[in-house]
């Protein structure tokens, strides 16, 4: 095994709540991608795996990387590629997100860019949709980078990580709470199952914001509407971390900085909260953090910060 780079480490020393981020740039056919290299452990050649019987037909097979087992998903087949025109190329980028370690199985990987979150569009309405597996378009010159849903290709690829009824039924019989919860959440996908989700546990006011631009701007004017009784017109924030325009980091920042607002609670809702990463929230104020999928744990957050 040839260990091609070891970066999670330039991820950490990043200050929180800049609005900035490093992306991992790497191909699959004429395509360029980005990963956040806060997800990335290390870059590694592909290695012989280990077959699975009945796996998805996009899971290659498993390998085991300092005591882990580790899934092998090929990215490029997944995505609707054709097979690498140069396998001596071919990388295998090792990640940690939504409590599991996965390797993506990709074609080439180049460079580490570092921006602010602005830098990032979000696509367009006829681009995205729930299917959509992009989160972002990155400009560099004449090139476009893609930033890529890593969570919504697990769950497609394993459904049972966005099943949300056990976490339902561990709840029972509960009343129904009239309380407004804003949740800023980029993609389509995880929108929709916190939808279902905290309606059916009884949530059903909710308002929805693709990115923390939109739901600062949101913030703003209910400020200026209703100054000191905004608490009356919001009562929770959720936030996704990684987003367009603003990251959840940076949105949190502004908020509990700001002489008013601060009292808005806010918890983090990511698939990177870690033991490694949680004292970025720490750093920007967040009253809580929960690691995506586990959404009994934030249903009692937000039980507890709510009534």
């Amino acid at each position: 095994m040839v260990f091609i780079a070891n970066i999670n480490q330039q991820s950490i020393l990043l200050d929180s709540g800049t609005n900035e981020v490093e992306i991992v740039e790497f191909g699959i056919g004429n395509t360029i991608m980005g990963i956040n290299v806060i997800k990335v452990k290390e870059i590694i050649n592909p290695i012989p795996p280990v077959q699975l019987p009945g796996a998805h037909s996009y899971m290659e097979g498993i390998f085991q990387l300092r005591g882990d087992i580790i899934p092998i998903i090929d990215l490029g087949g997944f995505l609707g590629f054709n097979p690498s025109e140069d396998p001596r190329q071919d990388k295998y980028i090792v990640t940690e997100f939504n409590q599991g370690k996965y390797a993506f199985h990709v074609h080439s990987v180049s460079r580490i860019h570092r921006m602010s979150w602005e830098q990032i569009e979000k696509p367009s309405d006829i681009t995205q949709s729930e299917k959509s597996s992009v989160i972002g378009i990155i400009k560099m010159d004449s090139r476009m980078i893609q930033l890529l849903d890593f969570e919504k290709i697990i769950i497609d690829i394993s459904p049972s990580l966005g099943n949300q009824s056990s976490a339902v039924r561990a709840l029972g019989e509960r009343k129904v709470s009239q309380k407004h919860i804003v949740i800023t959440e980029d993609s389509p996908m995880l929108r929709k199952l916190l939808l279902d989700y905290l309606t059916q546990i009884g949530y059903p006011n909710l308002t929805f914001y693709q990115n923390g631009k939109e739901t600062w701007e949101y913030l703003s004017q209910l400020l200026e509407t209703h100054g000191d009784n905004f608490h009356k017109h919001i009562h929770l924030l959720i936030t996704d971390i990684e987003m367009p325009q603003m990251d959840g980091h940076h949105l949190t920042k502004i908020i509990k900085n700001h002489q008013v607002l601060n009292k808005l609670p806010v918890v983090i809702f990511s698939s990177l909260i870690t033991d490694d990463l949680l004292h970025k929230g720490e750093a920007v104020g967040a009253d809580e953090q929960v690691s995506k999928p586990d959404y009994e744990q934030l249903s009692h957050i937000i039980d507890s910060l709510i009534l």
